[in-house]
């Protein structure tokens, strides 16, 4: 299976169930970018769209890349009415751009999942001089914060995990966000949001269900684990919080 592919196997729920960027991103964004309707502006695995229409209602020229066939009809039936929006279902990095120069080229986490010394070069080759190379990732706690642990809900969730998480196959994906100056550009800056969100637990079922590696898990580990989470967090007042730490990496072409 190409592992890049493995949310297209579920466009629905993923479409349904994973959360969407905060505006303040996308603000700061479009202002260190200086996107209006005179740039273009490239989007490095689109999904569904959740990092998209903020940036298309600039009215710049907008492309997307996307490896997926049923995120490419998704994204086509969202956004075809914007007469600055493109599509193309290809992956990032083998398809040849013919001589597009970018002012943006971005991605929302889809990134990670290109060779860095792969992704960063072709990034930088098809950006404008002092055209905007941008990242931004997710990443999501049960505790509030770094070193918390008097969390009894999360105690009893990551016991769940030690007892049925056990996927086939092992899922790795790392990437060094902090290597852009490595790869010439410059102009570096880190932003962070933060924000919370709450689920029943049927709900958090369903979104977990979306994530890569509990892809992965099968039976008869995988319904005896979900059931588990349902449980714990219905004896727990049938509620869960999450605390998302969003960063954006930015940075230009000399």
């Amino acid at each position: 299976m190409d592992y890049r592919k493995i949310f297209d196997s579920i466009p629905d729920e993923f479409d349904k169930w994973r959360p969407h960027y905060c505006k303040e991103l996308f603000a700061d964004l479009i202002e260190y970018a200086k996107l209006d309707s005179e740039k273009m502006a490239l989007e490095v695995g689109s999904g569904t769209g959740q990092a998209s229409e903020p940036i298309l209602k600039t009215g710049c020229s907008y492309l997307a890349i996307e490896l997926g066939e049923n995120f490419v009809e998704i994204m086509k039936n969202r956004f075809d009415s914007y007469s600055n929006f493109q599509i193309v279902n290809a992956g990032f990095e083998t398809y040849i751009f013919d001589h597009e120069q970018f002012d943006l080229v971005y991605a929302a986490s889809a990134f990670r999942w290109i060779p860095e010394k792969i992704g960063y070069p072709k990034a930088y080759e098809i950006l404008k001089s002092g055209g905007t190379f941008a990242m931004f990732v997710m990443r999501t706690d049960l505790r509030p914060g770094d070193g918390y642990t008097d969390e009894p809900l999360y105690s009893k969730i990551q016991e769940v995990y030690a007892e049925y998480f056990h996927p086939e196959t092992e899922f790795t994906c790392s990437f060094d966000y902090d290597a852009r100056d490595k790869y010439g550009f410059v102009d570096l800056e880190y932003h962070e949001y933060l924000k919370t969100r709450e689920y029943s637990a049927n709900d958090y079922v369903s979104l977990i269900g979306t994530y890569s590696d509990h892809l992965l898990l099968q039976e008869p580990y995988k319904s005896k684990f979900y059931e588990g989470i349902r449980e714990v967090i219905v004896n727990s007042g049938n509620k869960i919080t999450l605390y998302d730490k969003i960063t954006m990496y930015l940075a230009r072409k000399p």
